[in-house]
């Protein structure tokens, strides 16, 4: 299970890779062909904000899961180390709640923009909350992980050989 685990987290890290070269190709494309030869892909700038999101979104789900995000625990570990455990799993239940509104709004925009097609792309408009979806489902994994599973920092702060 752990290894099917770590492979999913390794395809979004591939996919995220990917989508980012992509974008890098679209721009430079664009731009070397407003620039010398005044044309342009209109199709370029629409699918690199789409895969920019998905970027963004799946990229926010992979720095929760390691850790990398902005946190202050100084104070709590240096003033109440004994509750350091539960202040974590208080924390982590805050972070559920905000990624199930999160969940709840995106999904709501996905089933509400999904028949919006777009007239460059010929794509859903509703993949563009999509990401919202992918990215708070994968969070609230991380987040029930951290609830339930056995304390530990996160994987950024930790000394492992």
């Amino acid at each position: 299970m752990r290894a099917a685990i770590e492979a999913l987290w390794r395809m979004i890290d591939i996919i995220m890779a990917v989508l980012l070269a992509g974008m890098i190709v679209l721009v430079f494309t664009n731009v070397v062909l407003r620039y010398g030869f005044s044309s342009g892909l209109r199709v370029t700038i629409e699918l690199s904000r789409l895969w920019f999101v998905w970027v963004v979104m799946l990229g926010a789900a992979v720095a929760l899961r390691r850790g990398e995000h902005l946190q202050l625990s100084e104070f709590s570990e240096a003033l109440m180390p004994r509750f350091v455990p539960i202040l974590r799993r208080i924390c982590w239940v805050v972070v559920l709640v905000a990624v199930l509104m999160l969940f709840l709004g995106a999904w709501r925009q996905t089933l509400a923009n999904w028949n919006n097609i777009s007239q460059l792309t010929g794509l859903p408009s509703g993949l563009l909350y999509l990401a919202g979806v992918v990215s708070a489902v994968l969070m609230a994994a991380v987040a029930l992980v951290r609830i339930f599973g056995p304390d530990r920092p996160p994987l950024a702060t930790r000394q492992e050989h």
